[in-house]
């Protein structure tokens, strides 16, 4: 069964977001390379991530403007409307494509099994390629945080199951869309009238991984609010944005990008971000009253 049928028979009543779709569309074909493009942001180690992938930020305080997803971060008291943020919603150089579950059953995730990975995909050891891969599956393969159940699934038919395990078939995947006018550029966005919460503590978050094939890396988490929060940009582009809200930060890194950002102690206020473009929160669909 095709990956976009599985979605249809395992969540009938729940339509796929663009960030899905997209890659499923580009993946036509099944051709699998790896991107060369090498993003330090996103292929470093990746502990207490949040919008994207965030490393432990410890370079100078002036090189935070150089991170994309830092001007992403924000304090939950300034959702509301009117509120204005300097944001950057990047375009992803992620193309990966989305792989059968059969087919990647044949081949192996592991660190033991490094070797093996690398020769079947053509990836030199040593590489900075190799190196990110090997990071992407030593990550996958830890445990996560008090509080967080995590889980990286390999296909997309694997990240189904593991949505509907966590959350049942009544669910709804939101995620950040970008409706520009041009090219993509830090500006100016003002909150809008609409800004809605879709999700307190039980949720899950997907992040679509920097692999040689789509990966994505998914943490069922406490202590969280999700919200959806429209936007508009001094040159006119709206983004129909999806932030999420952890009110528990005292066991995270002090070290955190989001903490050197916002000149706050871990467990101190809550810490909030949108989400990456390519990222998917998962929430149970609200019934009517």
């Amino acid at each position: 069964m095709p990956p976009e049928l599985y979605w249809k028979s395992m969540l009938p009543n729940t339509p796929m977001p663009k960030s899905i779709s997209d890659v499923l569309h580009s993946s036509a074909g099944g051709h699998t390379t790896m991107h060369a493009k090498y993003d330090h942001y996103m292929s470093a180690a990746f502990q207490q991530y949040a919008g994207g992938v965030f490393i432990i930020y410890d370079e100078p305080e002036t090189q935070l403007q150089h991170n994309p997803y830092a001007s992403l971060i924000f304090l939950e008291k300034d959702l509301k409307p009117a509120h204005k943020m300097n944001l950057f919603f990047t375009n992803t150089s992620n193309q990966a494509c989305v792989l059968p579950r059969e087919v990647v059953k044949s081949i192996p995730f592991s660190s033991s099994k490094m070797d093996e990975i690398l020769g079947k995909f053509s990836v030199k050891a040593g590489s900075t390629e190799a190196e990110m891969m090997k990071n992407i599956i030593k990550e996958c393969e830890e445990s996560g945080l008090k509080g967080e159940e995590k889980y990286c699934a390999t296909s997309l038919e694997s990240m189904v199951d593991f949505i509907t395990s966590k959350l049942g078939r009544h669910v709804e995947a939101l995620s950040t869309e970008v409706m520009k006018k041009k090219e993509t550029k830090k500006q100016e966005y003002r909150i809008m009238h609409g800004v809605k919460r879709v999700g307190e503590a039980n949720l899950v978050v997907s992040h679509k991984l920097s692999y040689v094939y789509a990966v994505f890396y998914c943490h069922k988490m406490e202590s969280t609010r999700a919200y959806t929060v429209p936007l508009q940009g001094e040159d006119g582009s709206r983004v129909k944005a999806v932030a999420v809200c952890h009110t528990d930060t005292s066991e995270w890194n002090p070290k955190h990008l989001a903490f050197q950002v916002l000149k706050v102690k871990p467990g101190s206020v809550p810490v909030c971000h949108f989400l990456a473009q390519e990222t998917v929160l998962w929430v149970p669909k609200q019934t009517p009253n």
